[in-house]
């Protein structure tokens, strides 16, 4: 089997990947659609982090690519519905570098209270500006947290063991954790927060979520983060209200456009402002979390190619299942509809073949059931299976 890796994925899933057999193609930088479609030739795993867009041309071009390891929390740089149309399994790293995001936050809510980079740039051009003056304590300070998911609750419970008052908003119902307090809308946090930080997923409802609209509902010299996603907010609008001073702070770390490369140059409209923390998508860039989010995706990767298990699929019926008992086991994925289990058991028995075990899964769409066997599966058996008209992809292990 073929595994391609972009975007300079941590060494600890080349490890794994080859450990079990897998020729592995490790690249530095990402790829464009036409590279991509080249590239996957052959290819069974492709491993990618936040930049490379695995479009649905790129999946209708290769449809033999079992599974894509997203190396990263998001995955909305892959078009799932063209994932789940062609059969190829999404996994992603949901947790493993909640921690770095979260350090990173309050690391930068901490410099821009006490104006550090400023003062940093100052000392490095020979400038001693030893004041007080603009400089705050965190503690004490209203946090307000769009998003409370992973990331977001992790943040509450760390900002408020260091003295926040922390106020969320989410559109799920969420926990509050700690004493953080839960808002009804978000122009009621706005409002009331001293610190607006970003932790929204991927999905298109958030394209332009914070613009002109909400930076004005947002109390005067308030500091502003975004570790999010870059098409959250509207660069501009931000630049106007830190060049007014209603916003007294801001720290970006994605942008709606990224070089692709380290090679390739990067602008921005918020580059020479001051008390402007700009960060190169690093929110998760730890050698801990790298080595984590690489393990965790490519165990998953491994699960999937090894036994089947779909257990934390993005975009499949998700089964958590062991080795196989008894002789063969069969991976069938199929059309969720009426009779579909029926007429596989139906061509097991008329080819004399046993079942040990089995277990079904569906998740819109799409079914999955996986077989263990007491007798191994012939030829004729997985042509008949194959034409079934429900079958999307089928595949045995032993």
């Amino acid at each position: 089997m073929k595994a391609l890796l972009l975007e300079n994925i941590h060494q600890s899933a080349v490890q794994a990947l080859e450990a079990f057999g897998m020729d592995v193609q490790l690249e530095k930088g990402a790829m464009d659609e036409d590279e991509l479609i080249a590239a996957l030739d052959g290819v069974d795993v492709l491993g990618i982090r936040s930049k490379t867009q695995v479009t649905r041309r790129v999946l209708e071009a290769r449809p033999d690519l079992m599974a894509i390891g997203a190396f990263c929390i998001g995955t909305n740089q892959i078009d799932l519905q063209a994932a789940t149309d062609t059969a190829t399994a999404v996994f992603n790293a949901p947790y493993s570098n909640t921690r770095s995001v979260v350090e990173l936050a309050l690391a930068e809510i901490i410099a821009m209270a006490r104006h550090l980079t400023d003062r940093s740039e100052e000392l490095h051009r020979g400038v001693w500006n030893k004041s007080a003056k603009g400089s705050h304590e965190i503690r004490g300070r209203k946090l307000g947290i769009v998003g409370y998911g992973n990331i977001g609750s992790q943040l509450s419970v760390i900002a408020e063991a260091m003295g926040m008052q922390v106020y969320f908003y989410d559109v799920v119902d969420r926990l509050a954790l700690g004493n953080a307090h839960k808002c009804s809308s978000l122009q009621q946090l706005l409002e009331t927060a001293e610190v607006i930080s970003l932790h929204v997923d991927g999905r298109e409802e958030n394209t332009n979520l914070f613009g002109a609209e909400e930076f004005a509902m947002m109390r005067e010299r308030a500091l502003f983060l975004n570790l999010c996603r870059g098409f959250v907010v509207d660069l501009d609008a931000l630049r106007e209200n830190l060049l007014s001073g209603h916003i007294a702070g801001a720290a970006v770390d994605v942008y709606p456009t990224e070089p692709k490369t380290n090679d390739e140059a990067f602008s921005s409209v918020l580059q020479g402002i001051p008390n402007v923390i700009l960060t190169p998508h690093i929110g998760g860039s730890t050698q801990e979390a790298q080595e984590d989010i690489g393990h965790f995706v490519s165990g998953k990767l491994l699960d999937y190619v090894r036994s089947g298990s779909t257990n934390m699929s993005v975009n499949m019926p998700e089964l958590h299942v062991d080795s196989h008992v008894g002789q063969a086991r069969l991976l069938h994925l199929h059309r969720n509809v009426p009779g579909v289990l029926a007429k596989v058991n139906g061509v097991l028995g008329e080819h004399g073949v046993n079942i040990e075990r089995q277990q079904l899964s569906t998740r819109r769409e799409l079914g999955y059931v996986v077989t263990d066997t007491l007798a191994p599966l012939d030829r004729d058996l997985i042509d008949a299976l194959l034409e079934m008209p429900e079958t999307i992809r089928l595949a045995t292990i032993g």
